[in-house]
């Protein structure tokens, strides 16, 4: 124990176990496991995401389309390039602005979005399943404030 106690002084007492990014982490890749294994269309879940919002808007700017769902500019556009070549979205330029991409959802990603819904509330579910339903609220609510 004595090396044990050495390391933990050295460290100036810090714990991995006692940091909320541990936990975050840990969280996350559970989440994406259930994600991954429950998911239809062999979708991830930026894909998703990114589905979801142009279901909702139909068309965005795919600057606007990151910012929507959290996904910086790089990751965006590799997402948008593969949900294009499996022809679940479309693009054109904007007829406002020639400089910037207009991502539209296809009917191919409607449907696709259609048969994941109820996937996605399950995955929510078991995501959430070890909370009660007011511990689920608070933790969203937490996480939202923090994000």
């Amino acid at each position: 124990m004595a090396g044990a106690e050495a390391k933990a002084t050295a460290l100036g007492g810090y714990r991995l176990e006692d940091q909320v990014g541990f936990y975050l982490r840990r969280a996350g890749q559970r989440h994406a496991a259930i994600f991954a294994e429950h998911m239809t269309d062999e979708l991830t879940a930026t894909q998703w995401a990114a589905l979801v919002k142009l279901a909702e808007f139909e068309s965005l700017s795919q600057n606007l389309l990151g910012r929507e769902t959290a996904m910086d500019a790089a990751t965006i556009k590799g997402v948008v390039d593969r949900l294009l070549k499996r022809g679940l979205v479309a693009t054109a330029p904007d007829p406002d602005d020639a400089r910037r991409m207009r991502v539209s959802i296809t009917p191919d990603g409607c449907a696709a979005v259609a048969r994941g819904i109820s996937a996605a509330t399950a995955i929510t579910a078991e995501t959430l399943k070890p909370l009660d339903a007011a511990q689920r609220r608070q933790l969203v609510e937490l996480l939202r404030r923090i994000g």
